[in-house]
């Protein structure tokens, strides 16, 4: 865990997720051929404090990290963060912006890593964090981040959408 770090267009540059673009993967197969080049709107994966501590009651431990989750920032505050809508900013004091792009899915991949720490009880995380994982995001306005640092909500006007 670092105090700070600086949230460029590309992202974090040390992160695994960094970048510009990325790989298509599973989560857009719909729309492109696995392995394609597309903009990366997976820059973060950011987790509310309250909903890993929902997650961890579900599972029956006493915490979890949320580096085990694959987090880069935790907020905490925000009621029914993982649902706040699709093109949300999150924006700093100091104008440093992240962009939602969608609810981060549950998978797999946290488990094996939360078994690492609390043997067998990562098979418990996927059903756990339904609904509770967080969301992904990009940098749209380029700055620090920093641990305490507050940040406004701001959520794009805009009427539920209608299915025909």
């Amino acid at each position: 865990m670092r105090d700070e770090i600086f949230a460029s267009f590309a992202g974090v540059e040390e992160e695994d997720h960094s970048g510009l673009t990325r790989l298509s993967c599973s989560r857009v197969v719909a729309q492109y051929t696995r392995g394609s080049v597309i903009r990366n709107t997976r820059q973060f994966s950011i987790v509310s404090a309250e909903e890993i501590a929902e997650i961890s009651k579900i599972m029956g431990v006493a915490t979890l990290e949320p580096s085990w989750l694959g987090a880069s920032i935790v907020v905490k505050g925000l009621p029914d963060f993982t649902h706040i809508p699709p093109s949300s900013r999150l924006q700093t004091e100091t104008g440093t912006t992240l962009t939602v792009d969608m609810e981060n899915q549950p998978c797999h991949l946290p488990s094996k890593v939360i078994d690492q720490y609390i043997p067998n009880a990562g098979r418990a995380f996927k059903a756990a964090a339904k609904g509770r994982r967080g969301v992904t995001a990009w940098v749209e306005r380029e700055g620090p981040l920093r641990v305490g640092d507050p940040v406004r909500l701001h959520i794009p006007g805009q009427r539920p959408w209608k299915q025909a």
